[in-house]
This record gives C-alpha cells, structure tokens and sequence, in this order.
C-alpha cells in the first residue's frame, strides 16, 4: 500500500518542475493525479512523463474563477473527487528595483499567486468536506518570509498566501481538511533560470553562484526534495500538521 493509495491529487503549475516532480512522487505512492497549468502541450509532456495511465490534465488560468471551478469538477468527474490539493502554480514578475515595478506587474503576479490560491480554496472546500476531509498545500517560498527589494510583487505574493493558509486551516479544521505551506529556496526549475537572467543578464552562471552562496547548504534545491516534503503533508503520516509554514530552504532561514 502507497502512502496516497486510493486517492486523488490535483496539482496547479502542474507543467513546471516541482509539480511534475510532486506528480511523479504522488503517483508513486498511488495516487491519481489531475495537472492544471496554461499549456497544453506542456501539459501533454507532462502527462507522458509522470505516467499517463495515473494522470489526467486540465488546461486551466488559475486566476479566472469559472477556469478553477471547471478543473475542481474536471477531477470529480474523472476520479470521483479530490484529497489533496497542490496550490503550485505560480509566476516570479520582474527583477527590477521596488520604484521600477509596475502596477500592472503587480496586478498579475497577485492574480496568479494570490488569487489563483484563493480561488482553488474555496472552489476545494466543499468538494473536500463531502470527502470527509483532505490536505491543501501552498506554495509558497523562502521570500514568504523575508524580503527582497528586487522582487516586491512575488515576495508580497509569497507573504500574502501564508496570511491565506493560516485562516483557512482555521476554518478548515473542524473539516479535517489541512492547510499548510511549503517555502522552498531557490530550485532547479525554469523559474530560477529567469531570476538569474533578471540578476546579472550577462553571466548566468554567475547568478547561480551569487544564489548557491547564500544558502547555507550551498545548493539549490532540486524539485525532488521540495516534492518528498509535499508528499508527507499530502499524506496521513501528516495528519496533525495544519496552519503551518514548512521550511525547505537548505537552512536560508536560519540567517
């Protein structure tokens, strides 16, 4: 018996390194898993590489309410319900200094990592309560909990999310429906490839040097290790955890 057998994952971001990562992790463990993101075709190779005969996938902006409720439904109709859900997807805006950033990049970097939670929140609810209950984990990041004044919009998106996960475990509880976030580093994803070119455009490899440095393992994670973290809050062996923010930072926090 997996630790996950006989339940149903939803998974946003599903596409991008960690949820791909926490798809095959999930599927191990004997799970059925949905992946939402905004391309198909990535979507598709996602699928094929966590196993398609485990998966099924839903093409889906997170940030437009009737999007959200139709992959909430999409994972009924297909498995029967949902267990778990994966609050993943997200976008990291501009590197640019805090006077610099514009409204407009705000706006879409809260629509997505704020809003987009917020949304699959309270579509999951009700869905999760007629389960009898079900763990939700956020995304959220090491700069939910510092800042970064070359990335004010994400790093306001990353605290906001905590803010959401602590008041909807609150009323999640009596549900027995968990909420908690995972705050990784830095990760060996695509994202981290456009914070570097954001950092010093001209040197990459420069950039990934700067990041490694400051952090105290001297490494990026890899999405394996965020996802192994995921799995153990999706899991019963997590079923007391709820309300909390789970550092997987290679010790960036203890700075």
């Amino acid at each position: 018996m997996g630790r996950l057998e006989g339940k149903v994952a939803v998974i946003t971001g599903g596409a991008g390194g960690i949820g791909i990562a926490a798809a095959r992790r999930f599927i191990e463990e004997g799970a059925k898993v949905l992946l939402v993101d905004l391309d198909e075709a990535a979507l598709v190779d996602a699928s094929n590489q966590v196993g398609s005969n485990a998966s099924a996938y839903c093409v889906a902006d997170v940030s437009q309410k009737a999007d959200t409720e139709r992959y909430v439904q999409q994972a009924v109709d297909v498995f029967g319900g949902v267990d778990i859900l994966l609050a993943n997807a997200g976008i990291e805006g501009e590197v640019k200094p805090f006077l610099e950033s514009s409204d407009e990049m705000f706006d879409k970097v809260m629509a997505v990592n704020v809003r987009g939670v917020w949304l699959g929140l309270q579509a999951m609810f009700p869905v999760m309560q007629a389960r009898g209950g079900g763990s939700i984990i956020i995304t959220s990041s090491v700069a939910g909990i510092k800042g970064a004044s070359m990335l004010a919009p994400y790093v306001t998106s990353k605290h906001a999310v905590i803010g959401l996960m602590r008041s909807a475990a609150l009323s999640g509880a009596e549900h027995k429906i968990r909420v908690n976030t995972v705050n990784p580093s830095p990760v060996e994803t695509r994202m981290m490839r456009s914070l570097e070119a954001g950092m010093i455009p001209e040197d990459l490899e420069a950039a990934h040097e700067v990041m490694s440095a400051n952090i105290p393992m001297g490494r990026y994670a890899e999405p394996i290790d965020i996802a192994n973290m995921m799995l153990f809050l999706a899991s019963d062996e997590g079923a007391f955890m709820t309300g909390g923010v789970y550092m997987a930072d290679g010790g960036s926090s203890a700075r």
